[in-house]
């Protein structure tokens, strides 16, 4: 784990051990406490490690400082329109249906309050493959700086197919197509290493995005012994050129295809000597 209730397990602070105490968010949450996973016993492991880095696993994690609000709105709006940001907003489509929730819409206004303008901004954390909660628990029961689980069956770790399959591309596709069949720019906050896991978008200039890409890390500042989110890079693409490459699949050699369904069906054969199998028997297997 590198943060526990926002805060390094290698801070000892009398601040970090408050916010353990209290089972805190420092990063903006929607109450002052963590909810991830279960309000009254939360899940409070806001980034692991991993290949080096701390990897983000909660998304509230990219609130801090709200930066990644502030950095979306000038992408939008440019730098002196009068913005805010609305979050959870229930998107529908044409016949009434949810569409489902956006993380974040913001709206620039004129100096009577009126809406002049709208675009959305989905953040994505990475989803975990295995078990967190366990080495989460057996931390709180001895927190320790040199604390360590041992690597093994369910041993947690980031999961990014998952988190881009099942998570983000269809949100981006599906909420995403809505705001594209309005004419309104999208933002999309995640981590750099889950972004160098997609396949190389096409980019363009700013002038022409529809998309932006913010990739952020966390940086660790030795003095204060915690991490602070930084955006390191911005992507910028179109919306049907990106998701069309991300949702395409790059087939691979037809012919090593072909091999595993020849040894399948030398299997079903050699297992069936006296009766040839039929092709339904051969296609279901």
């Amino acid at each position: 784990m590198a943060e526990v209730f926002g805060f390094p397990i290698s801070n000892e602070s009398g601040k970090a051990n408050r916010y353990s105490d209290k089972k805190l968010c420092p990063f903006n949450n929607k109450v002052p406490n963590c909810t991830k996973d279960k309000a009254n016993n939360p899940l409070g492991v806001c980034s692991i490690n991993h290949n080096g880095g701390a990897v983000i696993t909660c998304p509230v994690r990219f609130r801090e400082d709200w930066i990644i609000v502030e950095n979306a709105a000038k992408f939008f709006f440019g730098e002196n329109a009068a913005w805010t940001s609305l979050t959870e907003i229930r998107l529908q489509d044409k016949n009434g249906q949810s569409a489902g929730n956006i993380d974040f819409v913001l709206v620039s206004y004129d100096a009577s309050g009126k809406l002049t303008d709208f675009a959305s901004l989905e953040v994505q954390g990475v989803y975990i493959s295995g078990n967190l909660r366990n080495p989460f628990e057996a931390y709180l029961e001895k927190p320790t700086p040199n604390f360590n689980w041992k690597p093994g069956y369910n041993s947690p770790k980031p999961d990014y197919l998952s988190s881009s399959r099942k998570r983000l591309i269809p949100q981006m596709l599906y909420k995403g197509g809505i705001f594209k069949y309005w004419n309104k720019k999208q933002a999309v906050a995640l981590q750099r290493a889950f972004f160098n896991t997609l396949p190389k978008l096409p980019t363009v200039e700013l002038e022409q995005a529809e998309i932006a890409w913010f990739l952020y890390d966390l940086v660790f500042d030795e003095m204060a012994k915690q991490y602070n989110l930084v955006l390191t890079e911005t992507i910028y693409t179109e919306f049907e050129p990106a998701l069309l490459c991300v949702t395409t699949p790059q087939p691979g050699d037809v012919s090593d295809f072909m091999g595993l369904l020849q040894s399948r069906l030398d299997e079903r054969l050699d297992g069936n000597p006296p009766d040839a199998p039929t092709l339904t028997d051969i296609i279901t297997q």
